[in-house]
C-alpha cells in the first residue's frame, strides 16, 4: 500500500513540477531541518525513502523534521489541518546553510477541497396577477351565472365546442367557453388554447397565427365525460382584434386524435 502510495506521489508531484516552479529544501544525515507551518500538520509524504518527514501524528503539531540519506532528489508533499497543501522539491546536500524553514499560508500551491462557490439564491418570478386573482374568480363565477347570446359553435365527432360571451373588463378580457361531449368515448382535454390569426392559411407566407397568454382559468375541466358540458371561463390580458385578424380557439384531445378548431370574427 506504501508502494502504491508513493508512486501516486511521484506522479503528482510531476505534474505539479510542471505546472509551476517549485522551492528547494535541502537536507542530510547530520541535522534535523525543521518546517514550521501556519497550520498544524495533518499529513506530510516524501516521494523516495533516502528522504524521511516526521511530525507528531497524534498531538496537532506545525513543525516537522526532515532528513535524508545520499540519493536522487525528491519532494514532499504536506497538507494541513485545513486543507492547505504545499509541495516542495527535496535535495540532499553534505553541508547545510539553513537548518529552519518558516513557511508561509502565501507557498500553499493550493486546497485539497477547492472552496464552494456560494450560488445567489434562485428567485422565483413572482406572478405579476397574484394579487388579482380572488378578483378573476369572483368576476368568472358572476359571468357563468349571468345571461349570454351564443357567438360561434364548432361540432366535430361528437364533441361541440362553443363560445358563448366575450366581456371586457379593466385590462383583462373574459371568454366564457362550453364543451359538450356527445359521443360514446369520454374526452381527456390535453389543451384548449387561444390564438389570434392574420392573413389566409392556404397562403403560408402571409398567414400568422400568435397564442395568447391564458393568466387565469376558472372551472377548466380535464375531462368530459360522454353525454356532459362543462362551462368555463378564461381570463387574458386585454386585446383588441384588427380588421384583418380572426379569434381561434383550438381544443386538443389527451391520447387521441380529436380536435376541434373555432374560429370567429371581430
Amino acid at each position: 500500500m506504501k508502494t502504491i502510495i508513493l508512486i501516486i506521489l511521484t506522479v503528482c508531484s510531476n505534474y505539479i513540477i510542471a505546472q509551476q516552479t517549485l522551492d528547494t529544501i535541502y537536507a542530510n544525515d547530520k541535522k534535523n531541518v525543521a518546517l514550521f507551518f501556519p497550520e498544524p500538520i495533518r499529513q506530510g509524504i516524501t516521494g523516495t525513502s533516502n528522504f524521511v518527514f516526521t511530525y507528531n501524528r497524534e498531538k496537532e503539531q506545525y513543525f516537522g523534521l526532515l532528513q535524508a540519506t545520499p540519493g536522487m532528489e525528491s519532494n514532499l508533499l504536506a497538507v494541513t489541518k485545513k486543507g492547505q497543501v504545499y509541495s516542495y522539491i527535496l535535495k540532499y546536500k553534505k553541508r547545510l546553510t539553513k537548518l529552519n524553514y518558516f513557511i508561509t499560508q502565501k507557498e500553499s500551491i493550493g486546497c485539497e477541497q477547492p472552496k464552494e462557490v456560494k450560488q445567489n439564491p434562485i428567485t422565483k418570478l413572482q406572478n405579476p396577477y397574484e394579487d388579482r386573482i380572488a378578483y378573476f374568480e369572483k368576476f368568472s363565477k358572476y359571468l357563468l351565472k349571468s345571461k349570454y347570446e351564443v357567438i360561434t359553435t364548432k361540432r366535430k365527432k361528437g364533441v361541440k365546442l362553443q363560445l358563448q360571451k366575450i366581456v371586457y373588463n379593466a385590462s383583462e378580457v373574459y371568454m366564457v367557453l362550453e364543451i359538450k361531449n356527445s359521443s360514446e368515448i369520454d374526452l381527456e382535454i390535453d389543451y384548449l388554447n387561444v390564438y389570434r390569426t392574420n392573413g389566409n392559411k392556404k397562403r403560408k407566407a402571409s398567414f400568422q397565427r400568435l397564442e395568447q397568454k391564458v393568466i387565469y382559468q376558472h372551472s377548466m375541466p380535464k375531462q368530459v365525460k360522454s353525454g356532459e358540458k362543462k362551462r368555463f371561463v378564461y381570463t387574458l390580458p386585454k386585446f383588441v382584434l384588427g380588421d384583418n385578424e380572426k379569434l381561434q380557439i383550438e381544443l386538443k384531445e389527451l391520447k387521441g386524435n380529436r380536435k376541434v378548431t373555432l374560429k370567429a370574427k371581430n
